[in-house]
């Protein structure tokens, strides 16, 4: 049975943003509810490593305020904690 990768950003445009730049790395990855996107994998915590490394580029490349944090088998955006 494969696993997978939950990923929760914390708006919307978000999720669509990171949706759109896991498809450009080749992933499978799927929108569930408003702003969660789910990605089937063979090895979860590879693909978590893999998918938090392409979430910390996405954020760097359009200069947004958050910072992914993988707990538990899911990667969360959210903003600094202050």
């Amino acid at each position: 049975m494969a696993e997978s990768v939950q990923v929760e950003a914390a708006r919307i445009p978000d999720r669509d943003r990171l949706l759109q730049e896991l498809r450009e790395a080749g992933l499978d990855a799927r929108p569930v509810d408003e702003v969660s996107i789910e990605v089937p994998c063979g090895d979860a915590e590879e693909a978590a490593d893999k998918l938090l490394a392409i979430a910390e580029d996405a954020i760097m490349s359009i200069g947004a305020p958050f910072v992914p944090i993988k707990h538990e088998g899911t990667i969360y955006i959210r903003p600094p904690l202050s």
